[in-house]
């Protein structure tokens, strides 16, 4: 009897061992992160949480996302620094905070002439496929984005050019050119320094997508709106990730990631056209009143804003960059 139980237990070691051998290793769980310069409330944060989660669910918990809002892993104008130093592993970045680091895409921050944010957005991203600049070639980017509209929101109408004439606009990076070509003055700011610079009459107005209307409560010190579409810009942003952490993930997971990129290009053009909807209503509410161009008045304030891309087509040219491609390819799209 102790024989057979002897025999039993060694056979059943055996079977343990066997079993324990021939089990597929599981495999490693990737963690990474993700730098983010909105607040954790603002609809782009809660759209990339979404993006995260739905990276994780697809790669059945093999890839593990952790977003860290309102810049507390890199500031705005660190992000595109921080990937390639892999500080983070992905960040979105916005072009303007690192003017002159892409000279070629500058093109989509130009007064192109924009009418929603999910145009913008789909232009950007087919630009990059189209031209694959160089100057992203330190990171891996996932996909572009791009805001609605700036227009023009102000405490006094603007239903014509002349009516711009010696007003102080808040503005910031490239669009300064825009504001002054257009006849007003520029002052820069952020758009934390906005509402109390118009709130104290420091400015006259400012421009900017609806979205600032509500997002930063501007609507309340404004009461015209005037839809200057002729010149309407955008601001580009793109979501990088680290290029060494991207070339160790495994291909089947690195498909899965292209896959949900390519989902989330439109969701997020909807989601700036939904926070500019979200901005006018607000607008709208408090009595504010909304100017919409003619398609003759918007003309005279595209001539007036003209030389500024012809200055970019220059300028890339001289570079050995294809500027007059790009700025046909652009304007072509966008008709």
């Amino acid at each position: 009897m102790k024989h057979l139980i002897r025999v039993f237990i060694i056979c059943l070691v055996g079977l343990f061992l066997l079993a324990f051998l021939s089990a597929k290793p599981a495999a490693a769980q990737v963690k990474l992160n993700y730098s983010m310069f909105f607040p954790a409330q603002h609809a782009h944060t809660i759209a990339v949480n979404e993006w995260a989660k739905e990276v994780e669910k697809r790669t059945n918990g093999k890839v593990v996302i952790t977003v860290f809002p309102g810049g507390t892993l890199t500031p705005a104008d660190q992000a595109y620094d921080g990937v390639v130093r892999g500080v983070s592993d992905f960040a979105l970045c916005v072009f303007g905070y690192s003017r002159g680091r892409f000279p070629l895409s500058e093109v989509i921050d130009l007064p192109l002439g924009y009418k929603s944010g999910l145009q913008a957005t789909r232009l950007i991203n087919e630009f990059y496929e189209k031209f694959k600049p160089k100057e992203f070639d330190n990171v891996k980017p996932m996909y572009f984005h791009a805001h609605g509209p700036g227009i023009i929101h102000t405490k006094k109408p603007v239903n014509k050019l002349e009516d711009l004439k010696g007003m102080k606009l808040r503005c910031g990076g490239l669009i300064t050119k825009t504001v002054i070509a257009l006849g007003a003055t520029p002052v820069s700011m952020t758009q934390g320094e906005a509402y109390d610079a118009l709130s104290r009459g420091v400015v006259d107005g400012a421009i900017a997508p609806y979205e600032v209307l509500y997002g930063y409560k501007q609507g309340e010190v404004v009461k015209y709106t005037t839809e200057c579409w002729g010149v309407g810009y955008t601001s580009g942003f793109v979501v990088a990730m680290n290029k060494e952490k991207w070339n160790s993930l495994p291909p089947d997971v690195q498909k899965i990631i292209e896959q949900v990129n390519k989902e989330w290009i439109d969701k997020t053009g909807k989601v700036w056209d939904n926070i500019d909807k979200q901005g006018k209503d607000f607008a709208i509410k408090l009595g504010n009143k909304i100017i919409t161009l003619s398609d003759a008045e918007n003309k005279r304030w595209a001539d007036k804003v003209r030389p500024i891309l012809d200055d970019y087509v220059k300028a890339t040219n001289a570079k050995g960059l294809p500027g007059t491609e790009a700025m046909k390819f652009c304007l072509d799209r966008l008709k």
